[in-house]
């Protein structure tokens, strides 16, 4: 299965034949354009680059306006390299992604996959394993007891120890604090990893996944959906 670039849109519910219903997650994802083939004797590693989010062309750099160009990708906010993907991508037509200085081998990447070709949800299925990766939603500085669970003290007979997080190290020896201790700090805002998601729906008209269960990120966040391989 491949890989694709897309929008949290939110969560909703749908039926099953039989009645009960299942959380999914509405992703929009796509249409990506592949910008970029890399492979292990040029760069080093095999990695297909894909392009979304249109934005306007005062928001990019020239350099960064340039490399889209090469590939006929609108001016877009987010380029990201999927490896070790298996690709299994229709060819694209003569003459597209064939391009004068693209820099790319003219027989394609992964799956055959071009420079200029575009990447759908059409290339998922009902039943696909997949995982998807954002950053989660922030919470901003909190305490040990919302960030790590832990529990508070005795809040009677004049206890000043409620929400505090107690002793954190020793005093003469090792007279420091090891670090990695738990502590209070940044919660949220962190990339995350959500394996074992299952696609239920695939709508190529509307470019929409539905995932079952909840993915990370808010609402409307970029998301990388990838195969669960």
């Amino acid at each position: 299965m491949p890989a694709i670039i897309g929008k949290k849109l939110g969560m909703t519910q749908v039926f099953t034949e039989d009645g009960s219903s299942v959380p999914v997650t509405v992703i929009e994802a796509g249409p990506c354009k592949v910008t970029a083939l890399r492979n292990a004797e040029r760069d080093g590693y095999d990695a297909v680059q894909l392009a979304f989010g249109e934005v306007a062309e005062r928001k990019l750099s020239k350099a960064e306006l340039g490399h889209l160009a090469k590939a006929g990708a609108a001016p877009s906010r987010h380029l990201v390299e999927f490896r070790d993907e298996s690709w299994d991508a229709p060819a694209a037509p003569e003459g597209e992604g064939e391009g004068e200085d693209s820099g790319e081998d003219a027989d394609g990447g992964e799956g055959g996959l071009k420079v200029g070709d575009d990447v759908t949800v059409a290339l998922f299925a009902p039943g696909d394993k997949v995982k998807v990766s954002g950053t989660s939603i922030g919470k901003g500085f909190q305490g040990t007891i919302k960030r790590h669970n832990f529990s508070r003290g005795p809040v009677s007979h004049g206890s000043h120890n409620v929400r505090a997080p107690g002793s954190v190290g020793a005093s003469a020896d090792p007279a420091r604090v090891f670090k990695g201790q738990k502590m209070p700090g940044q919660t949220g805002g962190n990339r995350i990893t959500q394996r074992g998601l299952e696609v239920v729906e695939v709508d190529a008209e509307r470019n929409l996944l539905l995932i079952k269960g909840a993915v990370p990120g808010s609402r409307n966040a970029t998301v990388e959906v990838r195969s669960n391989g």
